[in-house]
């Protein structure tokens, strides 16, 4: 039995043999530019699974002179990361040491703090890779100490020439001379939406089960598509829970958050949710937006299949919720005049302490005061409208009080 994986096996060696990413590593390549210069610095690697993220980082290590040491944070601990920079004092080597860290996201906040000491006297280049926003679970002095790149799914025409140099190397392998149609190459392209690495496991399999000829009906031995899901699906699925929440519709939302979770969308469910709790509920019920955050990220931390309760959970509460989305139509409002050039010089009296004429509410009756907040130019603008609802109005009506526009 071949105990070589053929994806391991034809894993780019050089920038040339990385299908897609042509913006990254391809002649004009920011990066392949950079490291021609003599250049390698702190990079975050952030885009979907399969795009070569861990293969770019290898490639980065060999062409530098450095010494590759490579953890996965699912499963690394801190001790791990400080017995690989710990051998930086010991460790002759002219290139340095470049550590690969796969799926950051998953180290907390004290263990990427642990890799600042290292970075920081330049002992280590960090590479870190990641298929969530960078922003969101990289830990803001690391992001501010490196350069980010994103990686974009492959497009299916490229994926196929990672698909050729497999058919290539299995028919040299195994001794025969099996053939596929450039129209299969690209079925298998396109089902696995960008990913390579599950393109050519999918090929793999495909090509051990077909007799000669390699037909997109031996992939779809191996390949269910649930539901046809592509690109267009998994937008249309989180729209439909976004609208079935926003109706009020706690059956709809129950349905659309275990339809995505099946198609293995936790992280896009989290995604949607926090945002329909700020949009769609918002104001109406602020306690909202927490409680969701919170079960998303339990749902997370506890992974599939339990993640599906606390997800349930948020879904049915922000459909049963009270609906506002005041603050949603004020900041677009704001923002439509902002890109319009409106509003850039604020009121001199709210810049600096230095600035006369700030009047400091709290030494005012009901701690309000009357003044002038907003650019000169928009000084009368109105963006937020009290909401119907019962907090809104509690809030408008204390507004009113302390203003001295109600009795």
């Amino acid at each position: 039995m071949n105990t070589i994986r053929t994806a391991e096996a034809l894993r780019p060696r050089t920038f040339d043999e990385i299908v897609g990413q042509s913006h990254l590593f391809g002649k004009n390549g920011v990066i392949r530019r950079m490291l021609a210069s003599g250049r390698v610095t702190n990079m975050i690697f952030y885009g979907p699974p399969g795009t070569g993220k861990t293969t770019a980082a290898e490639i980065i290590a060999r062409e530098s002179g450095m010494v590759f040491h490579r953890l996965n944070a699912t499963t690394a601990s801190l001790s791990d990361v400080k017995d690989i920079l710990s051998s930086t004092n010991n460790v002759f080597c002219t290139g340095g040491i470049l550590l690969y860290i796969d799926e950051i996201q998953y180290f907390n906040k004290k263990q990427q703090q642990a890799l600042l000491e290292y970075i920081e006297d330049g002992r280590v280049t960090l590479i870190t890779s990641t298929t969530e926003n960078p922003h969101f679970y990289i830990y803001n002095a690391i992001i501010s100490r490196s350069s980010l790149f994103e990686f974009k799914p492959v497009e299916p025409v490229e994926c196929v020439k990672a698909l050729r140099r497999a058919l290539e190397w299995l028919n040299r392998e195994q001794g025969t001379e099996k053939t596929v149609s450039e129209e299969t190459l690209l079925y298998i392209a396109r089902s696995t939406l960008g990913d390579v690495r599950h393109a050519i496991v999918l090929f793999e399999n495909s090509y051990f089960a077909a007799d000669g000829e390699i037909t997109q009906e031996t992939v779809d031995g191996f390949h269910v598509r649930v539901g046809n899901f592509d690109d267009d699906t998994h937008y249309d699925l989180l729209s439909c829970l976004q609208k079935s929440i926003r109706g009020s519709d706690p059956d709809a939302a129950a349905f659309y958050v275990a339809k995505l979770l099946s198609l293995g969308e936790l992280i896009s469910v989290c995604r949607r949710l926090q945002v329909i709790a700020n949009e769609d509920v918002g104001l109406a019920h602020s306690m909202a937006a927490v409680v969701t955050r919170a079960c998303c990220e339990s749902a997370k931390e506890l992974g599939m299949p339990e993640a599906r309760i606390p997800l349930a959970h948020a879904a049915i509460l922000l459909a049963t919720s009270p609906k506002s989305n005041s603050a949603y139509v004020a900041v677009n409002e704001a923002m439509a005049d902002i890109e319009q050039g409106r509003g850039r010089n604020v009121p001199p009296h709210l810049q600096s302490p230095l600035f006369k004429g700030y009047q400091y509410p709290h030494d005012y009756p009901n701690h309000y005061v009357k003044q002038q907040y907003l650019p000169e130019d928009l000084k009368d603008k109105q963006y937020y409208r009290w909401g119907e609802n019962k907090n809104e109005q509690a809030a408008k009506s204390y507004a009113e009080k302390i203003k001295g526009e109600k009795g």
